[in-house]
Parts: structure tokens; C-alpha cells; sequence
């Protein structure tokens, strides 16, 4: 298995120590260095591969936006920080993602997905199944959720994420939480209407209202786009 190099860089040693717990949960991981500042970061990179930066922002000597703005060949960042505020800066630093402390374990797995998503190279597309091709006769798809049965129609979905076993489903006037895989409701959505913009995200891509960098707005969630999938997703919305 190819492992992941990650370097986690702040000030708190408690900070430290959990970003390490949580990256020794995945077998994909390596640990490479434990920084307490930007400097000693710098030192690191120098000398070790880096594919996973977990960055603070409020450092002593040298804030992590400031050590990013100075990385010419940056690793996939993810900040890791209680400051919500700088949030906009760092995406147009082409951030990863962003982690507001404290933050769970599951929302640590989102972003590491995220990162890997960028860094492994995107899997071959099959034909399309017959039954997506039935599905573009429809407007809607059948869910499981909460031992109910939920009609979920095409035109008030607006995105599905992957969490594990189950399938996140938000639409304009509720979420649902089946235990289904994701590729299943992939299958079940018309091509001409969804589009896959991340190994974790399906969208609706009539609700898009607008992009910005690595970011698709849809009413007020933000949604990421995959480097191996963003060339896909343009050409989809007419920009070769």
C-alpha cells in the first residue's frame, strides 16, 4: 500500500497529539514530523517528502497563511484551526480543507479524502448502467432512511456526499442518512443532471450558483471540486 507522507505543524502540543492519534488510525498515513512553528516546518520540507500539511494558523514568528503564501511547491494543505475568519484566505491559497477545532474525527476523515482525492490519480470510467439510462426517464429515486421510505425528487436534490456506509442526501427542504454506498444512488441519478465533482460529492448541477477556485456554492453549502475531476466537471458545464 503507498503511504501518504504528513507533517503536522502547531503550536499546542495537545493539537499535536491529536492530529497524530487521528493519522495513526489510517494505514495510509505516515508521520514524517511534529512542528511546534512555521520554521521548524520549513526545515522539514526541506529534507522530507511532504504529501499532507496539517498547518495552525495562529503561530508565533510566522502564521500558517503567511508559511503557506511562501511554499513554491506547497504539499495539500489543511488547516487546522478555532479562527473562522480566515477561511477565505486560505481557500484562495488552494487550501485543502479547512478544520475549525475542535473537530471530530469523522470531519478529520472528510478532509484526508479530500487530500487523497488530489493526489491519487482518478479511477477509469465504466460505461454507463442501464439503469441511470432508465433513471433519465424519471424525476425521482426511492431512499431508506429511519426505516421510512423517502420519494426524493432529481429537482430537490441539490448534493449527495459519501460517509462510510452511508450516503448524505441534501435537499431544498430536508438531509437523509441511508445506509447505501454511494456508488448505488450514483447509479440511480440521470448523467444529464448529476455530475461527480469530487470521489465524495454528486451535484445537482442546476442549483450551482456559481464557482469560485476549487469551491462550488450551491444555496449555502460549499461543495469541493477534485483536481481529477475538475476537467470533467467543465467540460460538462460547456467549457472545453
Amino acid at each position: 500500500m503507498n503511504k501518504f507522507n504528513c507533517l503536522i505543524v502547531d503550536d499546542e502540543p495537545i493539537a499535536r497529539d491529536i492530529l497524530e492519534n487521528y493519522c495513526r488510525h489510517l494505514s495510509d498515513l505516515n508521520i514524517v514530523g511534529l512542528c511546534s512553528n512555521a520554521l521548524e516546518a520549513k526545515a522539514v520540507l526541506q529534507n522530507q517528502s511532504v504529501d499532507i500539511l496539517f498547518l495552525d494558523i495562529n503561530m508565533p514568528v510566522l502564521d500558517g497563511i503567511s508559511y503557506a503564501r511562501t511554499l513554491r511547491h506547497s504539499p495539500q494543505i489543511i488547516f487546522t484551526t478555532a479562527y473562522k475568519e480566515f477561511a477565505a484566505e486560505a481557500f484562495d491559497l488552494t487550501a485543502c480543507d479547512y478544520l475549525l477545532k475542535p473537530f471530530s474525527f469523522d470531519r478529520f476523515i472528510v478532509a484526508i479524502d479530500k487530500a487523497l482525492d488530489r493526489l491519487k490519480p482518478a479511477p477509469p470510467h465504466g460505461p454507463v448502467q442501464s439503469l441511470a439510462a432508465n433513471r433519465d426517464r424519471e424525476d425521482f429515486v426511492f431512499v431508506k432512511a429511519d426505516n421510512k421510505i423517502y420519494k426524493v425528487l432529481f429537482d430537490q436534490l441539490l448534493y449527495a456526499e459519501a460517509q462510510g456506509n452511508y450516503t448524505k442526501i441534501v435537499t431544498t427542504t430536508t438531509t437523509l442518512l441511508p445506509k447505501m454506498v454511494f456508488s448505488s444512488l450514483e447509479e440511480s441519478l440521470p448523467k444529464t443532471l448529476f455530475l461527480r465533482t469530487h470521489r465524495s460529492f454528486i451535484i445537482n448541477k442546476s442549483k450551482i450558483s456559481h464557482i469560485e477556485g476549487n469551491r462550488i456554492l450551491i444555496n449555502n453549502f460549499e461543495i469541493p471540486i477534485g483536481s481529477n475531476y475538475r476537467e470533467q466537471l467543465f467540460k460538462a458545464l460547456g467549457f472545453d
